[in-house]
């Protein structure tokens, strides 16, 4: 019988992913609303998307440099004690400059989590189970796309974005509670100078992840950030089914997760092409899908498994590619995750001002295209190189298989 004790950290972390997570996203699901209540068109308001993911950005390496030697635990109870004030501060906002403030703090915090979380969640999970707790990162993940976006919507629109900006804080603070009690002392591993990030970052398939990763993801939010109102307004979907389609794409990262632990290991090329293919492919056919309620869902399952499969193989290759320093690397790649999410909803607000919203998905399909392009000429190779690599440096060490 599975003995839950030893998994605690792992669930502890997996609630702080899910505040994260949904208060990242969470502008997504009431973009109408806060435009609104803010006297701004949506366009304007997807601005504080793109503010919140480009202070990500840029933020991520200094943070994560200068926090690299303090303990994991008492730097989480940090990242997690600044995003519960920073979410309070949101849901005092009374316009753009006010709530991009808040949102800043948010980021800051947020910054330094994505860093840190994936190497944790795999140090501190029970020895041989390493990928599990991987997945399990993924799928808290993916329960805040389930679960929090849709309840903070539905909360949103009946109370109003505020609260439900304090909602979210309220559950950072169950983790927080966790942290303190039940959270072991883990010390960093990750000290780095920045004279080491040269040798550190030497490797042609950590250029390769990241390079995908900025034009994927920038492709990707460039349609994801306005799929409530293209919902909405050109596929005619009422507020519910909304909801309920924004359910459907986080259930999806869910069965990715669980994809990705029993098959990954046999199939890793497959897992790479299909997700790019995917997250390139689904969102072009949005706009044709729209004449069919059921098109249109089938094409959201597809493209919501391909970027389940994204997150997953390109955050445990920067674990397995850069066994030293892994916070700092990840900090690198979180903080290009985020350029690509600040340039995909800059990207998708300019498209739908001088050309129109149902054309979102032709410009970001066609912006992930340029990645599948891209890995099939160069990164494929590269990338199985260091598959076998870092297999050969794990069967000969610690056993640790993500």
């Amino acid at each position: 019988m599975l003995q839950l004790r030893p998994w605690l950290p792992v669930v502890t972390l997996m609630i702080s992913v899910f505040a994260f997570n949904t208060s990242e996203f969470l502008p997504i699901g009431l973009l109408t609303d806060i435009a609104r209540d803010l006297s701004m068109t949506e366009a304007e308001a997807g601005r504080i998307i793109t503010g919140y993911a480009w202070i990500v950005s840029i933020m991520s390496l200094p943070l994560m440099l200068l926090v690299s030697r303090i303990e994991c635990r008492r730097l989480m109870l940090a990242v997690v004690g600044m995003f519960i004030l920073s979410n309070a501060a949101s849901s005092l906002a009374d316009g753009f400059w006010s709530l991009m403030a808040a949102r800043a703090g948010v980021a800051c915090a947020h910054a330094i989590f994505w860093s840190i979380v994936t190497p944790l969640a795999v140090l501190a999970a029970p020895r041989g189970h390493q990928r599990a707790a991987l997945s399990l990162i993924v799928v808290a993940s993916s329960v805040a796309m389930i679960l929090g976006l849709p309840l903070g919507r539905t909360l949103g629109l009946l109370a109003g974005w505020r609260l439900t900006f304090l909602s979210i804080g309220a559950v950072a603070g169950i983790s927080f509670v966790l942290l303190v009690t039940v959270f072991p002392s883990v010390p960093s591993r990750n000290a780095v100078s920045l004279r080491e990030l040269p040798a550190l970052l030497a490797r042609p398939e950590i250029w390769g992840i990241y390079l995908i990763t900025a034009v994927t993801i920038t492709g990707h939010f460039t349609v994801y950030t306005f799929i409530e109102p293209f919902l909405a307004q050109i596929a005619h979907f009422s507020e519910t089914s909304i909801t309920w389609m924004l359910s459907i794409f986080g259930i999806v990262g869910i069965a990715a997760s669980i994809l990705y632990a029993n098959f990954y290991g046999k199939c890793p090329r497959f897992f790479v092409v299909a997700s790019l293919t995917g997250i390139a492919l689904f969102p072009a056919l949005l706009l044709p899908a729209a004449q069919s309620a059921e098109a249109l869902c089938i094409a959201c399952v597809l493209w919501g498994l391909a970027i389940g499969f994204f997150n997953l193989v390109f955050q445990a290759s920067i674990i397995r590619f850069a066994p030293s320093g892994t916070a700092v690397v990840m900090s690198i790649y979180s903080g290009i995750y985020n350029v690509g999410i600040g340039g995909g909803a800059l990207a998708g607000g300019l498209v739908c001002t001088h050309a129109s919203l149902s054309a979102v998905g032709f410009w970001g399909g066609g912006i992930a295209a340029a990645s599948v392009l891209f890995c099939l000429l160069w990164f494929l190779r590269k990338f199985q190189a260091a598959e076998r690599s870092a297999a050969e440096r794990t069967a000969a060490s610690s056993g640790t298989e993500l």
